[in-house]
């Protein structure tokens, strides 16, 4: 018999759903096999039952799963014999039938009442279906049975519950069936965690205090009592929850768990310093665990002590750390920040899958292209390995973006076009190809992608905005640009690109002083080089020649290469 009845019977809680899978296991092949031979020597076996035993099992092996289960289903109500039963609930609980599967357990703790796997699958299927108020024999019979193992037991309760809505109820559960074990510091514990589930705070502090006075030394009691703490918000929480952790481990040095979850709530608090001393301190204490290294790794790359998170991340290398990808990732950020781009690239090279995979990519293709090799770089993005779509966008875009930095404009429209055709409505490709195509003088299909993203994201300014920017810097339907301007406006009305084409377009209008009102504001939120360039344009024609020639030439201090206001200056600064 198992030491942990409550482990098994949440395994079998949690997993139970997983389908045929557990229909072909060899044990229950066995003692079918038995009860066919068994049945065999029985005298007064009816053909009947022989022929439904046989039914079943040829039907299982032929994969006919419903066929089998009706079947046993049949037998068991029939013969009532034990073995039967046992299989037809198998049978129905692999077949994700639990409502026949609880009856059939039933059937079964009424056969063999004895039978621990027999209380243990009744009280699974009555987890599974909800059935709290159905659960207190069942499972106070499965603790009482293993006094061996009754706390770790306890601590398996609300993880048999988690799924169960009714928060209070599985705390009134709880409670009841630790009232026999007064003495027991893991039955408070599991009472507090359920309060603290059904967000009764103060009664989950109380009875976490309970477990810790007969368990001292405990680490569970006082890491939940700082998350009860914690869970209510302000700067006066973050200080008791740490001065209650601290306190502890003056009494428990070696404790980890509780160092550990101090030094996150003093990372969480912004108290980094602090975050670090307790993470020095988890080194000596565990200089090989994962856990330890790897927040420490982190917050020293964050602190920009880039020769300490060299080697930690260095040392997760040599760890059982299991995604070594964002390792290679953050390796790659601490060499470009330290200057040797040749190491970063290398290690950007490794990065073979993970979040930061394309990050990676796209941050190695960067550093080509700033040692000159921009056709090197362009096809270490065409050999990356994307999956799923957004992966196939965000590839997409990098490469357009490389391509037009080099000015190869109709290579990047290109290869925009071509993964728009394999997703003609993903709105990302959909506002990038537009821009792509304007770039190129297709204006008319610039206008069609526009239209079809505003008809998917009615709500989408940048797309309202593009369209009507580009009709205004053509000096086209000005009260057509105006309306779409102002529809983006209103959706994003602290844009300042926004605020830059609705000045546009009322300079194309004429409406010089409105126009140099809305740049102005625009040019103060953010200071760019085609807001500028616009803002300049107003002024001049104003007559404030000299005001816009030092905001020009701020600007294009600022942003020497900026194609906007290079064509501004020309216009007006041969």
């Amino acid at each position: 018999m198992s030491s942990r009845l409550l482990a098994s019977l949440l395994f079998m809680a949690l997993l139970l759903p997983v389908g045929g899978a557990a229909l072909a296991a060899p044990s229950e092949q066995d003692e079918a096999a038995a009860w066919l031979a068994r049945a065999g020597q029985t005298e007064g076996l009816t053909g009947q039952v022989v022929f439904q035993l046989l039914l079943g099992e040829v039907a299982l092996q032929r994969g006919q799963v419903n066929l089998a289960v009706s079947a046993y289903q049949d037998l068991a109500l029939r013969t009532r014999d034990p073995a039967v039963v046992k299989r037809a609930v198998e049978l129905a609980g692999a077949a994700q039938q639990y409502g026949m599967a609880l009856e059939l357990a039933r059937i079964w703790v009424e056969l063999e009442p004895e039978s621990q796997q027999a209380r243990q699958s009744l009280a699974g299927l009555l987890v599974m279906a909800g059935r709290i108020d159905e659960l207190d024999g069942p499972i106070s019979q499965l603790l009482a049975a293993d006094p061996a193992s009754l706390g770790a037991n306890f601590l398996d309760l609300n993880r048999l519950l988690a799924r169960h809505p009714d928060k209070p109820a599985v705390l009134a559960f709880v409670e009841r069936m630790a009232q026999p074990y007064p003495t027991l510091p893991e039955a408070y514990y599991a009472i507090a965690l359920a309060a603290f589930n059904a967000g009764q705070l103060e009664r989950s502090r109380f009875e976490v205090r309970r477990a810790q006075k007969l368990k001292p030394e405990w680490e569970a009691p006082v890491l939940l009592e700082s998350q009860i703490v914690l869970k209510e918000a302000g700067e006066e929480r973050v200080d008791e929850a740490v001065r209650l952790l601290s306190d502890y481990l003056q009494r428990h040095p070696g404790a980890v768990e509780v160092r550990l979850h101090l030094a996150r709530v003093l990372i969480g608090a912004k108290r980094y310093p602090e975050a670090r001393q307790q993470f020095d301190a988890l080194l000596k204490l565990e200089p090989d665990n994962p856990e330890v290294v790897y927040p420490v790794a982190m917050l020293a790359l964050q602190e920009q002590d880039l020769e300490t998170a060299r080697r930690q991340f260095s040392r997760l290398l040599e760890l059982p750390f299991p995604d070594r990808d964002v390792v290679r990732y953050f390796l790659g950020q601490i060499e470009e920040a330290a200057g040797d781009k040749a190491a970063a690239l290398q290690h950007y090279k490794q990065v073979e899958g993970g979040a930061q995979y394309l990050m990676a990519r796209g941050r190695g293709a960067q550093l080509l292209v700033e040692q000159g090799k921009r056709d090197e770089a362009l096809a270490f993005l065409r050999q990356s390995t994307v999956r799923t779509p957004q992966e196939k966008v965000h590839l997409a875009q990098m490469q357009a973006q490389l391509l037009r930095e080099g000015g190869q404009y109709a290579a990047a429209y290109a290869t925009l076009a071509a993964a728009l055709k394999l997703q003609p409505e993903q709105p990302d490709l959909l506002y990038d190809t537009s821009l792509a195509a304007e770039k190129l003088g297709k204006f008319q299909e610039m206008e069609t992608l526009l239209k079809k993203l505003i008809k998917l994201q009615p709500d989408n300014a940048h797309a309202y905005n593009a369209l009507g920017y580009s009709l205004a810097d053509r000096n086209l339907r000005l009260k057509e640009a105006h309306e779409l301007i102002q529809k983006a406006t209103s959706l994003a009305p602290q844009d300042p690109f926004i605020m830059d084409s609705l000045g546009w377009v009322l300079y194309r209008q004429g409406k010089l002083q409105e126009a140099r009102e809305v740049l102005e504001k625009a040019y103060a939120l953010k200071a760019d080089a085609e807001i500028a360039a616009h803002l300049g344009e107003v002024l001049w024609r104003q007559g404030r020649h000299q005001e816009a020639l030092e905001l020009w030439q701020k600007a294009q201090a600022q942003a020497p290469h900026n194609e906007t206001l290079q064509a501004i200056l020309k216009k007006f600064k041969p």
